[in-house]
């Protein structure tokens, strides 16, 4: 059975900075593309950033600069740094294993003073 735990979200000031963390388990969790996403309330889903199982990232325009994907493949863990937070990117962030439908059951992250 193949998991994937988020954990990390909260509520934070604009400007501010958060990690969400993504656990796998259940598959060799290093063969695959990892991303990110989020959906707002009354949004569609939108991938945030990706990241293969060497290294190579991808990021959204409305991230580039702001955010960070890393992963730790002997953790099965993969991580979203997400710095100089703005009201807008408030949403509920889901991890994924790209090329498959095994989503996480997401974290909210709130950004507001």
């Amino acid at each position: 059975q193949v998991q994937l735990v988020e954990s990390g979200g909260g509520l934070v000031q604009p400007g501010g900075s958060l990690r969400l963390s993504c656990v796998g388990s259940g598959t060799i969790f290093s063969n695959y593309v990892m991303g990110w996403y989020r959906q707002a309330p009354g949004k569609q889903r939108e991938l945030v950033a990706k990241i293969t199982s060497g290294g190579s990232t991808n990021y959204a325009d409305f991230v580039k600069g702001r955010f960070t994907i890393s992963r730790d493949n002997a953790k099965n863990t993969v991580y979203l740094q997400m710095n100089s937070l703005k009201p807008e990117d408030t949403a509920v962030y889901y991890c994924k294993i790209i090329y498959t439908n095994y989503w996480g059951q997401g974290t909210q992250v709130t950004v507001s003073s």
